[in-house]
């Protein structure tokens, strides 16, 4: 049997756009990326229509989603764009029985929501990746293009982040840390808390975000630790924290990220290439990760089996 997480040339990828739209030309341009790859998008005849926040209605975009996931013929679902609206239906696919034919679904940002759903109660790993509309706007670098192919084709089993910069005394200290990593956006992440979905992560979490300040990156991280999310933690992996920029023109979000950590007892590291930066690698989810600590972290991740 091929595994359910490598790509073949010729197989299908359903194109789904569960936040907002994306204009006409980036759809094409998403679409002939996907075919420069050997492979071959579907996109929805609905994929945009008339809403007032999102690319469609709550039920086109659901349904759209739906059959995606439950299609037998495709291997992979791919967002075109993120930005807001899966948490729209967030009750729909709770309701939902996982298939038994697994695939692969790429995204980030408010993709976030899906992946929790898909890595906690369908069990399934998932691709926290760059989304189709940029990927179709050829500013993606040549390394981080290459590790993707190699990665979805599977000729690169494990992704590799290294250079971690420890944020307190326990990521410092030399071990290694096995586990597997969950996580996404902060600020999407923050809307599961109190929900019928909220997890207490008890392995390693990935975080990220863009164009918050510093205040409230710090009230979101407060509320993880509140909540009680943060207490069976082994680690955190902060990826790109961008924007945010206070009115007198100075940022405090990195400072605001070293203080949380140095309140916590587990190794909290910065520096993942992954998020909203300019370079967007490939994070797997519930997928085996091992984070070897140290003055210069490094996080291994492996692909989905």
């Amino acid at each position: 049997m091929l595994n359910s997480f490598v790509l073949r040339p010729g197989d299908i990828v359903d194109v789904v756009a569960p936040g907002f739209r994306c204009t006409d030309e980036d759809l094409e341009a998403g679409i002939r990326f996907i075919r420069s790859l050997g492979l071959e998008p579907r996109v929805p005849a609905d994929l945009f229509g008339d809403d007032l926040l999102c690319a469609h209605s709550d039920e086109r975009r659901f349904n759209d989603l739906r059959k995606a996931l439950f299609a037998r013929d495709s291997r992979a679902v791919w967002c075109i764009r993120a930005g807001y609206g899966a948490i729209r239906f967030i009750d729909r696919l709770r309701k939902l029985r996982a298939p038994k034919h697994r695939k692969l679904f790429i995204g980030y940002s408010d993709a976030t929501t899906f992946h929790h759903v898909l890595n906690h109660l369908w069990r399934w790993p998932s691709i926290h990746g760059p989304l189709l509309d940029r990927l179709g706007s050829k500013t993606v670098r040549a390394d981080e293009l290459q590790e993707l192919k190699a990665a979805l084709f599977g000729q690169q089993r494990s992704i590799i982040f290294t250079g971690l910069v420890p944020l307190n005394a326990a990521a410092a200290k030399r071990r290694r840390i096995r586990g597997k990593i969950f996580g996404g956006n902060l600020t999407v992440l923050q809307t599961t808390l109190g929900t019928k979905i909220q997890r207490n992560h008890a392995d390693i979490l990935f975080l990220e975000d863009i164009g918050e300040r510093g205040y409230r990156i710090d009230r979101m991280l407060q509320h993880f630790d509140q909540a009680g999310a943060l207490r069976k933690l082994k680690a955190i992996v902060l990826g790109a924290f961008i924007g945010g920029t206070e009115p007198d023109g100075r940022n405090l979000c990195a400072p605001v990220l070293k203080q949380f950590s140095e309140s916590q007892k587990f190794p909290v590291f910065l520096g993942m290439d992954a998020g909203h930066g300019e370079y967007q690698r490939l994070v797997c989810f519930n997928t085996p990760a091992e984070l070897r600590c140290g003055l210069a972290g490094e996080l291994k991740v492996s692909w989905p089996k």
